[in-house]
């Protein structure tokens, strides 16, 4: 299975929570409220926004670090001509 397919049923998964608790009897909505609301959520929002952005977040990644050489050692080719 690729990373994606496994994202989207940890998307799916964590969905159900949040369907059992708008579709609850009102009475019961406190006892699993705080789950819900400050981990279901904000885990399939993560999941999702992964699944939309992730490859851009790597490739955000990866490029970073020959970005960071190549301005070091053009600040430090730099500093030294300035000496």
């Amino acid at each position: 299975m690729n990373q994606r397919t496994i994202f989207r049923w940890i998307h799916i998964v964590l969905s159900i929570p949040i369907v059992g608790y708008i579709y609850s009897p009102f009475d019961q909505i406190p006892n699993y409220a705080n789950k819900v609301r400050f981990f279901f959520v904000p885990m399939m929002v993560l999941t999702g926004l992964w699944m939309w952005k992730g490859s851009a977040v790597l490739r955000l990644i990866r490029q970073r670090p020959a970005k960071q050489e190549a301005a070091e050692s053009a600040t430090s080719t730099a500093w030294i001509s300035q000496r």
